[in-house]
């Protein structure tokens, strides 16, 4: 009978490994988030260096903030494969798991590193019992729509930002479209 031949396929893990950023990674991190702006620079028509000029200041301004508001949290690089990917900076305190800011290289997204990553967050949201909350630039429909498939609701509207949550133990809405 086909039924006793039939072996279900389990997928390798991903490949995919955290590791601390330091100060040596900053070159790293500037491109990370660079690419993160792409989009919105190829809009303006500026010579390449005020982009990159402006970009690296509004890295620095990102950090610092970051920094600041989050002094105990961890900011690891992504590898993917272990080649570098991105960056993750998350927040955990007594009341909450704060996803402060992913971002992957164009190269590398799609590829399930993001889903990969939340799925752990997720989980460990869950076995501390504490929501996990993250903010999405509420006009990037692709990252919504990413989020509420994990099961993030929208919580509240800051004007350009929607903060999202996923408290313990929610389950994701089924797909509403087929795009999902």
């Amino acid at each position: 009978m086909i039924d006793d031949r039939v072996q279900p396929i389990t997928p390798e893990p991903l490949p995919v490994v955290l590791i601390p950023a330091t100060p040596a990674d900053e070159e790293f991190l500037l491109k990370v988030y660079a690419s993160t702006r792409e989009d919105e620079l190829a809009l303006v028509d500026w010579p390449q260096q005020a982009k990159d000029d402006f970009c690296a200041m509004q890295f620095r301004m990102q950090f610092a903030d970051y920094q600041a508001r989050y002094p105990d949290s961890s900011h690891d690089i992504i590898l993917f494969d272990a080649r570098p990917a991105g960056r993750i900076w998350v927040d955990r305190d007594t009341d909450e798991i704060r996803l402060v800011d992913i971002a992957i290289l164009p190269e590398f997204r799609n590829s399930g590193i993001g889903k990969h990553l939340l799925e752990a967050l997720i989980a460990e949201s869950a076995a501390a019992g504490k929501p996990l909350r993250h903010m999405v630039f509420k006009f990037n429909q692709d990252a919504l729509r990413f989020y509420e498939r994990l099961g993030f609701n929208i919580t509240n509207d800051t004007g350009m930002h929607f903060l999202m949550e996923r408290l313990p133990g929610d389950e994701p809405s089924p797909a509403t479209s087929p795009d999902d």
